[in-house]
C-alpha cells in the first residue's frame, strides 16, 4: 500500500502583533450576563497566568482567511517544488470561513476553491474541499488527504488549515484574548515506500453532552445593541475536563497502532489551545506509560506569542520547525512525531508521522 509524505510546507503569521494592552478598556461579563466588576488588568494578568498568552496575531483589515490560506499554500508548493496544476485535491479547514470584516460567516464558494483561484490553478480534476470539523480541521484534513492518496485517488494533496477567529470573538468575553489569527498549509505526496509517513490515525467524535461545549452564540452582554450577532463561545471548565480525560488515550490509541512507545516519540505537536491544557494533556499522556515527568523540549508550544489560531496552529508549528524557525527544535531523520487535537464537536484525532530518512 502507498503511503503519504510531506513534501513540503508553508504558513502565514498576521504581522499585527495584539498584547495585553489591548485590551485594557475592555468591559467583560460572565456566562450568565453579569457585568464582572474587577478592572481589566486585573483580568488580563489572570488570563495570561493560566493560558500563558503573553501576545496573539490579528490579520490586517484588508486582509482575509483565503489571503492567509494562499499565503501559506504557495509558500508550501514552492517548498515542495511542485507544480501548481499537478495537485489534484485542495482541502481548506476552517471554521467560520472567509469572515467579513464586520465578522460575518462566508462559505460560498468554499475556501479551498477561493485558494485555487488565487493560485492560478486551471486544472478542472483538482478538486477543492472544505473541512469543517472545529480545531481538530487541518488534522482531520490531513487524515482524509492521507485517504485519498492510499485509495489511489490523489497522488499530490495540498492541505492547507486557516482561521480569522478575531473578527468572530465577542467583544464582552474574556476568551476573545485566547483567540487568533492565521493559516498553514503542507503538501503530501504519494510515495511507495512503505512505514514512512502517515503510518496511523485516529479519530473520535462525542457528540451528545459535548456538542455545546464549543458553539456560536450571541453577545454576553444584554445590553449591547446588536443581539442578532453571532460569536465563538466557549465552555472553558468542560472543555478542559473533556480533553484531560479523552486526548491522552485516544494519542496512545494511536501510538499503539502505530506499533510505537513513548520513548520512540520526537516531537508531539499539540493543536495550541491555551498552555495550562496543552501542559495537563502532554504530562497525562506520559503517566499512561508510567512516567511522572517528561521533558518538556518534546512538546514545543507557540501558544504564548501566536495565541490559539485554531486549525492553523499545528501547520503552523509544523513549518516553523521545518525550517529551523523555532530555537531548540528540529525534527530527526526517521522520528516519530505525533500530532494531536481537540476540539468542536467535541472532536479529537490524532495522527502518527515518521519522517524520512
Amino acid at each position: 500500500m502507498p503511503s503519504s509524505v510531506i513534501i513540503g510546507s508553508g504558513s502565514c503569521v498576521p504581522d499585527r502583533v495584539i498584547e495585553g494592552s489591548h485590551f485594557l478598556n475592555s468591559e467583560f461579563y460572565t456566562d450568565e450576563g453579569d457585568l464582572i466588576d474587577k478592572p481589566a488588568d486585573e483580568i488580563i494578568k489572570k488570563f495570561v497566568e493560566i493560558t500563558e498568552i503573553e501576545t496573539r496575531r490579528y490579520l490586517n483589515d484588508d486582509e482575509f482567511n483565503s489571503d492567509l490560506g494562499y499565503k501559506a499554500a504557495k509558500e508550501a508548493i514552492y517548498d515542495a517544488s511542485v507544480e501548481p496544476e499537478e495537485i489534484d485535491y485542495i482541502i481548506y479547514a476552517s471554521n467560520f470561513g472567509e469572515v467579513s470584516k464586520n465578522g460575518m460567516p462566508n462559505f460560498m464558494p468554499n475556501m479551498a476553491a477561493r485558494v485555487k483561484n488565487k493560485l492560478g490553478i486551471k486544472n478542472r480534476k483538482c478538486i477543492t474541499y472544505d473541512m469543517i470539523f472545529g480545531c481538530p480541521g487541518w488534522v482531520e484534513a490531513m487524515i482524509l488527504g492521507d485517504d485519498l492518496i492510499k485509495l489511489g485517488k490523489a497522488k499530490t494533496v495540498l492541505v492547507i488549515g486557516g482561521e480569522t477567529l478575531s473578527r468572530v470573538t465577542d467583544p464582552y468575553d474574556r476568551n476573545k484574548m485566547i483567540f487568533a489569527d492565521g493559516a498553514g498549509a503542507v503538501i503530501l505526496q504519494r510515495t511507495d515506500e512503505e512505514n514512512i509517513g502517515i503510518i496511523a490515525t485516529n479519530t473520535v467524535c462525542d457528540n451528545a453532552e459535548e456538542l455545546m461545549y464549543l458553539e456560536c452564540s450571541s453577545t454576553l452582554n444584554p445590553n449591547a445593541e446588536d443581539q442578532d450577532k453571532i460569536y465563538i463561545r466557549m465552555r472553558g471548565r468542560k472543555i478542559y475536563e473533556y480533553a484531560l480525560k479523552n486526548v491522552p488515550a485516544a494519542v496512545k490509541e494511536t501510538m499503539d497502532e502505530a506499533g510505537i512507545d513513548i520513548d520512540d516519540i520526537d516531537k508531539i505537536l499539540m493543536h495550541q489551545a491555551n498552555a495550562k491544557m496543552d501542559h495537563a494533556m502532554v504530562s497525562r499522556l506520559f503517566k499512561l506509560y508510567g512516567k511522572s515527568e517528561y521533558d518538556h523540549n518534546v512538546s514545543p508550544m507557540t501558544i504564548q506569542q501566536f495565541g490559539n489560531s485554531s486549525v492553523a496552529t499545528i501547520p503552523t508549528m509544523y513549518d516553523l520547525i521545518a525550517k529551523g524557525e523555532m530555537k531548540g527544535h528540529e525534527f530527526k531523520k526517521g522520528g516519530y512525531i505525533v500530532m494531536g487535537s481537540v476540539g468542536a464537536g467535541m472532536n479529537i484525532n490524532c495522527i502518527v508521522y515518521k519522517t524520512p530518512q
